[in-house]
């Protein structure tokens, strides 16, 4: 194949009229190119002018612009004069040519973009290695070609290709003037593509200054809704109206906070479980920012309070999809709804806050009776004048860095259910554990379907409060216990719940509602109005070993009382304790010339089984 570059081609042109015709010529086209490229011409439409300016200029059957195609990989025709469409889109789909590979030499195309140098092929019969293209090129009807490079900045950007429909020797005189009008074309052609580069960035420019404005304009219609102290309707109606979908909004829970629109449109409850609150969304289509995800053909965006996820907004995905826009507006609704939970929970913390400085205070002996005590009360919606039944839960923790926030919401619930009760329920945390001080009167009207007897709407409300804990995420379970409802003072009754909790903890009743009538012995010496009798009766016992832990550190109470409830074997004790068994061994025989007991003797241990229960009642009041 025959290669022509400019090197010795004759500088000498036409001269005369004809020869200032030519040039004239030649300025115009050139002037014309610059004009499209300064217009803001698409880069297709100033590379088709490139190749018809060279098909009029040099008379040319055919011309075309090869440009390299996204990848890199091949060049594409991007822009032609007097070819076919068809021949084109065949070109460019079936036979590209490659500037990589094995075959990549056979190519002019190729061979004149990778040596920056003009490839001219006289007949293109006669060029075994023009064969892959030869059957287009028949059909588009041309026998010989000439390619030049398309050079800019000393880079090689594309080809001009030229084509005859007959045989053709290429002069050195048309490789020159071809190549001087693919100099200019280069500069167009670089040029148009800065210019298409310069027109997207303004687009996309624009797109964002108008999504900004927009997402702005959204931003404050749902903060003024907020401000408004609209609440959470008010906020998912505004959400609603924004992106015209009903709007559904539920706590960590599960539970529905507000929502708008129809039931049917928005997701039930096995739709909302199946996308893990906070997991990982591996599998899970995200969108733009990651907090907004799909489920079911609804869209879900998590809120998040301090870290932590306290709610999710739902919304059909709708037939039209998920516009950015929408997904700005879920956004910025997600926030809002966070800084109202914010104040929600910021007031509610007020409450607890207050309902605990007021419930210990009653639980230290504060009279109840006393005019700051009884307003206070009042305020917060508590008539202390009424007799009262104690109620504590204790929670078992699945998690025990999260026992403070597990607590927290065990105690939101448990104050959400108290709050349907007139006279309400005083709820706080107190040592450790929920406590409720309900009223007798509230638990006589807990429901016209209760159970008629006292102590079964006591085990009720025990059980509601249970229910409510256990729900709670991080809950692996709660045990609850209730005074009886016999009248006695505040401090009383709750001593009595909590050394019924204490006592069923200790003997393995966990995760269950307890009475003092389910104790039996230990349920009736709850209910004497002086725990000191007890301690002063079991020390006639165990002093001597209650003293000796006290002042030396030892675990002798804790080895003895195991020992009993692991029905006398030395190795369940010590499975139970984590020693080995010659160490329980070693504290049985202390404890027994500490306290001068004989543990062999049945006597002596219904002795000590006496005692240790009798502590266990006396210290209902303290945690365990």
């Amino acid at each position: 194949m025959p290669t022509m570059s400019l090197e010795g081609a004759d500088p000498a042109g036409p001269d005369g009229a004809e020869s200032q015709a030519e040039l004239r010529r030649w300025l115009e086209a050139v002037q014309a190119l610059s004009a499209a490229v300064s217009a803001g011409r698409g880069l297709h439409e100033v590379l088709g002018l490139v190749a018809d300016t060279a098909r009029s200029l040099l008379g040319f059957d055919f011309c075309g612009v090869l440009i390299p195609d996204s990848s890199g990989q091949n060049l594409v025709i991007e822009g032609w004069s007097g070819l076919s469409a068809e021949y084109v889109a065949r070109v460019n789909s079936d036979r590209p040519v490659r500037l990589h590979g094995d075959d990549v030499h056979h190519a002019p195309s190729s061979q004149a973009f990778r040596s920056g140098l003009p490839v001219a092929v006289r007949d293109i019969d006669r060029e075994p290695q023009f064969t892959p293209w030869g059957g287009v090129a028949k059909e588009q009807g041309y026998r010989s070609m000439l390619s030049v490079p398309l050079v800019a900045g000393g880079d090689v950007v594309g080809t001009l290709n030229s084509y005859h429909s007959a045989v053709h020797d290429f002069t050195d005189h048309e490789v020159e003037r071809l190549t001087l009008l693919a100099n200019h074309a280069a500069i167009a052609l670089t040029s148009a593509r800065m210019v298409e580069e310069l027109q997207q960035l303004n687009v996309s420019l624009r797109r964002q200054r108008d999504l900004l404005t927009k997402s702005e304009r959204i931003h404050q219609r749902l903060l003024e809704v907020a401000l408004r102290a609209g609440g959470l309707d008010g906020i998912v109606q505004a959400l609603a109206d924004l992106v015209s979908r009903p709007v559904l909004v539920e706590d960590a829970g599960g539970a529905v906070l507000a929502r708008t629109g129809s039931l049917s449109e928005l997701p039930g409850s096995d739709v909302r479980a199946a996308l893990p609150l906070d997991g990982d969304p591996s599998g899970v289509h995200t969108l733009g920012t990651g907090i907004v995800r799909e489920e079911g053909g609804y869209v879900a965006a998590t809120v998040r309070l301090a870290g932590e996820v306290v709610a999710r907004v739902w919304l059909p995905r709708g037939a039209e999809g998920f516009s950015l826009l929408d997904e700005r507006a879920l956004e910025h609704a997600s926030i809002v709804i966070s800084l109202e939970l914010f104040r929600l929970r910021t007031g509610t913390e007020v409450e607890h806050r207050l309902r605990g400085e007021l419930l210990a205070d009653i639980l230290s002996g504060a009279a109840v009776e006393s005019p700051p005590v009884a307003e206070r009360a009042r305020r917060l919606g508590h008539d202390l004048s009424q007799p009262h039944i104690a109620v504590v839960g204790q929670l078992d923790v699945a998690t025990e860095s999260r026992r403070s926030l597990t607590y927290q919401r065990a105690l939101a619930l448990v104050s959400e259910l108290a709050a349907a009760y007139t006279p309400r329920p005083l709820v706080a945390m107190h040592q450790g554990v929920v406590v409720a001080l309900w009223p007798l009167d509230s638990v006589r009207t807990l429901s016209r379907a209760a159970p008629v007897g006292e102590k079964q709407r006591m085990d009720a409300v025990a059980s509601s409060i249970r229910r409510a804990m256990v729900s709670v995420p991080d809950a692996a379970g709660a045990t609850v216990a209730v005074s009886g409802a016999e009248r006695r003072t505040f401090v009383q009754a709750y001593r009595t719940a909590r050394g019924a909790l204490n006592v069923a903890l200790r003997t393995g009743r966990s995760d269950t509602v307890v009475t003092p009538d389910d104790l039996g012995v230990a349920g009736l010496l709850l209910q004497l109005g002086d725990a000191r009798q007890l301690v002063a009766f079991a020390d006639r016992t165990l002093a001597a070993v209650r003293q000796h832990d006290l002042l030396r550190g030892t675990h002798l109470l804790q080895t003895l009382r195991v020992y009993l409830d692991s029905e006398l074997s030395r190795t369940e004790a010590a499975h139970r304790l984590s020693v080995h068994p010659n160490t329980v061994s070693q504290r049985l025989r202390r404890i027994e010339t500490v306290a001068d007991l004989d543990l062999a003797a049945p006597a002596t241990l219904v002795e000590v089984s006496a005692a240790l229960l009798l502590l266990d009642v006396a210290e209902g009041g303290h945690p365990a």
